[in-house]
């Protein structure tokens, strides 16, 4: 029988979008100098052309096959390749085109929300040693800006590229996405690519294409009614005119900016005291939105004086613009931000100095994140900016009706940043996404199992591994077991690893009570790492997840449940166990006395005679779950039934 050669193995692309009329060869903007492509597999290389223009292709030099597509679309397959090099890609016909500093390695698409959006310059104070020591040319990514499209898949990207990383491009990687990729490539020595298309904000079914909607008819009704442009522009127009009319009236009233109360000068004598950080409305101010001014006057040694200097405001809801004696020095326009502003040289001077502070708040509870710096200086040498300011009312409005966030609509992200990157070879994806789904948490394992499947469809990968992250604890911590939205969704995203070749990072000792964007990304990328090192690269011994119930059984007026996932065994860490309620069949939870026995845990309440649920954890903010295995992972929270 005759011996198929690969290199000449041509087919169609499967990207279905309009033609790319072009005289001339081109190529997806995806496939470009330093991009990493995945090793030992066959990668596809595709592009369009004039209708029956002959496309011939070399790798270093050497033939690996040519097409003539009647259509102008074609593609090609390489065969499969060692880890590294720095190889180049030629591709001629009418125009010749060179791609440079190819390397073979390990593909990672990253996808979700604000968490796996956020670059390590947001958390360049938790990380700046691994900042200073990030020279990985061989780690690369590929991050696609916020796109969002309902009239169908789409074949490209605008114009982006491949970087690589060093200290200075590695401040626009995703932190989560860098921790993963570094653990990678120190475990395995080998290149590692990360396609980024993540959109902070955006809930899953923006996700999905319009076949894994076809079962969701709301969601799918919404994507058909977004794929008139029409009614997108209707929608975009009306939000413009109230915000502009909202903004402009409250500045054109603001008497702060008309008197200039940010003048070091200016006579703050008569306003009322405010305790910084805190929330106006929790400190005898009546519930409002519109804008506050805040001051304080500091002393400054002789010693700082002319220098510059760092202002830390740590988080203000909702705007703010922050003047040094008169001076602006910084403006954020909406909450999630860290402040960290930069005093001039010049600005400060020795003795008396004064900061002034305009919020605008626009809906919900205006002023000052607890918990977060409040100093002016350096990390090592400070002024505490926390206790007493002085702040008067400026504006009284009606709250800001919320905006139309049209790219949160659904199949919109699928479309436009999805849809390019599914014919690019890849060994896994990573997905950090659920804060936005929390609203209505009932069908996202639904929503999720249709997703990763259609995913998995697209990327010709019937068993792709999905590693995905559960939420953080966030929010204030309950004193009873209650009900709560992100138990109920983080119980979603448990039950999502029913699907096969899934994993789930769990992060319940990783979050912040009040920042819905936790700094700590390395503990999820780390965890993510541990998952892709069993699941994708076959070393099942590894230990990836923390303990997980597999059952539950009635022993007396107790239950006992057992687990997977307990590595070298189970663990109390720091005492007794905690955040374990139990409850009969009326549903009334109780807190429950919790004991590890071996590989299991019994849980009981002596005031619950025939209980019949359990719950761990399950709360916005379960501060002080503490199951875990001794290999160090968390349990993931969760409420399991007797049958």
């Amino acid at each position: 029988m005759k011996k198929i050669n690969l290199f000449n193995y041509l087919m169609l692309s499967t990207v279905v979008a309009s033609f790319n009329a072009s005289a001339d060869i081109s190529v997806p903007q995806l496939i470009g100098d330093n991009m990493v492509l995945q090793r030992d597999a066959e990668v596809k290389i595709w592009g369009w052309s004039d209708p029956n223009e002959r496309v011939i292709a070399r790798l270093d030099g050497k033939l690996i096959g040519s097409i003539t597509s009647p259509s102008g679309e074609w593609a090609l397959t390489l065969p499969p390749q060692a880890a590294g090099g720095s190889h180049s890609i030629e591709l001629s016909g009418n125009n010749k085109v060179t791609i440079n500093n190819v390397t073979f390695g390990e593909v990672w698409i990253a996808s979700g929300q604000s968490n796996m959006v956020l670059p390590m310059e947001r958390i360049k104070e938790k990380y700046p040693e691994d900042i200073d020591q990030a020279n990985f040319p061989d780690i690369r990514h590929f991050t696609v800006p916020t796109l969002y499209k309902f009239t169908g898949p789409q074949q490209d990207y605008p114009h982006n590229s491949w970087q690589s990383i060093n200290p200075e491009s590695v401040m626009k990687f995703s932190g989560t996405a860098f921790f993963f990729a570094r653990d990678l490539y120190q475990r395995y020595q080998v290149p590692v690519g990360i396609i980024n298309v993540s959109v902070g904000g955006s809930p899953v079914e923006a996700w999905m294409s319009q076949d894994a909607l076809s079962r969701f008819p709301e969601p799918l009704a919404e994507a058909k009614f977004f794929a008139d442009d029409n009614n997108i522009k209707k929608i975009q127009d009306a939000d413009k005119t109230r915000n502009d009319n909202w903004y402009a009236d409250i500045n054109q009233r603001d008497a702060g900016l008309a008197e200039k109360w940010y003048q070091a000068e200016f006579d703050d004598s008569r306003w009322q005291p405010f305790t910084l950080p805190g929330y106006w409305e929790d400190q005898g101010v009546a519930p409002m939105n519109g804008v506050v001014w805040f001051r304080k006057t500091i002393d400054v040694p002789a010693e700082m004086a002319g220098k510059p200097a760092k202002l830390m405001m740590g988080r203000i809801v909702d705007a703010d613009t922050v003047y040094v004696n008169g001076v602006e020095v910084g403006n954020i326009t909406y909450q999630y931000p860290p402040r960290r502003y930069t005093v001039d040289t010049g600005i400060l001077k020795a003795g008396k100095n004064v900061i002034a502070v305009r919020v605008i708040n626009n809906r919900g509870k205006g002023g000052f994140v607890d918990d977060k710096p409040y100093w002016l200086g350096s990390a090592d040498n400070h002024l505490d900016l926390k206790g007493q300011w002085q702040f008067k009312v400026s504006v009284l409005t009606d709250e800001l009706p919320n905006n139309t966030f049209i790219q949160y609509k659904p199949t919109g992200l699928f479309n436009a940043m999805i849809a390019p990157a599914t014919p690019y070879t890849a060994k896994g994806l990573l997905w950090y996404q659920g804060e936005s789904n929390t609203g209505n948490p009932a069908n996202y394992q639904a929503l999720m199992s249709e997703m990763i499947q259609d995913w998995r469809r697209l990327w010709k990968q019937d068993n792709m591994p999905f590693l995905f992250v559960q939420l953080a604890n966030f929010m204030e911590v309950q004193a009873q077991p209650m009900e709560s939205n992100w138990a109920e969704l983080r119980e979603q995203q448990r039950l999502t690893l029913e699907v096969p070749n899934t994993a789930m990072a769990v992060i319940i000792d990783a979050g912040e009570w009040n920042d819905i964007h936790p700094l700590d990304k390395y503990s999820p990328g780390h965890r993510l790492a541990l998952a892709a090192q069993s699941l994708a690269y076959g070393e099942h011994d590894v230990v990836y997840s923390g303990p997980s119930p597999t059952s539950i059984e009635t022993q007396e007026q107790s239950l006992v449940l057992s687990f997977e996932h307990i590595g070298s065994g189970l663990l109390a860490k720091g005492g007794e166990l905690k955040e374990f309620a139990i409850a009969a069949s009326d549903g009334k939870f109780l807190w429950a006395q919790a004991e590890i026995i071996g590989d299991k845990i019994k849980v009981s309440n002596s005031d619950i005679s025939a209980p019949t649920q359990v719950r761990y954890g399950w709360a916005h903010n379960p501060d002080q779950a503490n199951l875990y295995n001794k290999e160090g992972l968390p349990a993931s929270p969760f409420q399991i039934s007797l049958p």
